[in-house]
């Protein structure tokens, strides 16, 4: 394969990166030419170990030439078509395959472009829900501390990230957040669910009694992923699922981390034993090769908003590329693959040797918590005084400069390999990233 290499070493100005140091960067850029299977490489051809999946999604590993020939085929048989007030058969397939794959109940699929707008769209069906069977009170949406739902202005409301929020002033309306469940002094080192923190859901009861009737969803993820690996504890999420019940609310999950076999399971809620009334996706639905997302709703909150509506459009909302016809074709090659090679099986089996090597960091310098569940690890570091986040992305450089690509949240260094990860892999990802933990100056 021919190398992808930059066509001036200066032509860096134009792309206004995202989150990103683009001072920095464009002063030291690190850049990535192509992917295959397990790694990338560099323009000069040097390979970089994926640690991370990309960005949480490449979950079926690089270049598979089965979701690529399917994107070719409908490229050739038709580019694009719209979904409103029409349809197109590839769309359809797409959700039905979607709907297979998630919990009981949850078979109403609405296709989005991003984690971001599955989030967006999740919220506004929770109002419509509320509106269209009477309550239009409901209209309180409450997310958690140290959440992240996207950078649209309704997932950034409801997520919990300071500075993803403090940059742009005001924000939606009637929100509120639950406390995080991150519990260091109680939780260290844990293994898979941490024991202490289930009553931290009954926070939600105080809401309650303070906004009565007024709440319309809650909106969580399964793991907190960008936030820097938060597990859930033992027990807070059924108790979560419970009180919503209890007062009327609908449950949100956010599974675009956490879906598609990365806990070793379809998706996060049958992993930790929970079933939502509403679930979000993105990432690992197309293996990220076609921007895609969707939500997956209840039976009974579709029902409740089309029917809802005698005549006419019942759910104003939707995107030009809502089941764009290369996404489906994407997602179709995609789930595919998942059930074929049995990724969820695949991480469920090398969940043990993942969490031995995640361990095994125990002690070394500067390293004050390790947590994993499934294919997911979280490593934080102590910050240096004065500076927070400066250690980790260090450490960050130094893994890329030496051949593998981790990710920083913070001072914590997330791991989540594509799922077709094999024992080599594992050794050299944690080799790596140990040799770099001792490199790198306190």
């Amino acid at each position: 394969m021919n190398e992808i290499r930059p066509s001036r070493p200066n032509n860096l100005d134009a792309f206004w990166m995202p989150f990103s140091d683009n001072k920095y960067f464009k002063g030291t850029p690190r850049l990535l030419a192509r992917a295959q299977g397990m790694s990338y490489y560099t323009p000069d051809g040097k390979e970089i170990l994926d640690g991370t999946a990309g960005l949480w999604c490449c979950n079926a590993g690089h270049g598979r030439r089965e979701i690529t020939e399917a994107i070719q085929k409908q490229a050739e048989v038709m580019d694009f078509a719209p979904t409103f007030q029409l349809g197109h058969p590839i769309a359809f397939e797409a959700a039905a395959r979607v709907a297979e794959m998630t919990p009981e109940g949850l078979d109403r699929v609405f296709f989005v472009n991003s984690g971001s707008e599955a989030a967006d769209t999740a919220l506004k069906m929770a109002l419509a829900y509320h509106r269209a069977r009477g309550e239009a009170q409901r209209v309180r949406l409450v997310g958690r501390e140290r959440g992240y739902h996207g950078v649209g202005f309704g997932g950034m409301s409801v997520g919990g990230i300071g500075p993803n929020r403090k940059q742009f002033g005001a924000q939606l309306p009637y929100v509120d957040h639950l406390p995080h469940t991150h519990l260091p002094a109680r939780n260290a080192f844990s293994k898979g669910e941490p024991e202490h923190g289930a009553e931290l859901a009954d926070a939600l009861e105080n809401l309650v009694a303070l906004h009565g009737d007024t709440i319309a969803a809650v909106m969580v993820e399964p793991v907190a992923g960008s936030t820097g690996v938060l597990v859930p504890p033992k027990g807070y999420l059924k108790r979560l699922r419970d009180i919503c019940t209890k007062h009327g609310i609908l449950l949100i999950f956010d599974e675009v981390i956490t879906g598609f076999g990365r806990l070793g399971t379809n998706f996060g809620a049958e992993r930790l034993g929970v079933t939502p009334d509403i679930m979000t996706m993105a990432k690992g639905l197309t293996n990220a090769a076609v921007p895609m997302g969707a939500v997956a709703a209840s039976g009974a909150v579709y029902d409740t908003i089309v029917n809802g509506i005698p005549n006419g459009i019942e759910f104003f909302h939707g995107y030009t590329y809502s089941g764009h016809p290369l996404a489906a074709a994407a997602a179709i090659a995609t789930l595919e693959l998942h059930r074929a090679e049995d990724l969820p099986g695949r991480a469920r089996a090398m969940e043990p040797g993942w969490q031995k090597a995640v361990h095994a960091l125990r002690g070394l310098p500067g390293v004050i918590d390790l947590r994993d569940i499934g294919l997911i690890a979280g490593i934080e570091l102590e910050p240096r005084a004065g500076k927070p986040g400066a250690r980790a992305m260090e450490v960050f450089r130094w893994c890329f400069d030496h051949g593998l690509l981790v990710r920083v949240t913070g001072d914590i260094v997330a791991l989540s390999p594509p799922l077709i990860v094999e024992d080599s892999h594992v050794d050299r990802i944690f080799g790596t990233l140990s040799d770099a933990i001792r490199a790198v100056p306190a």
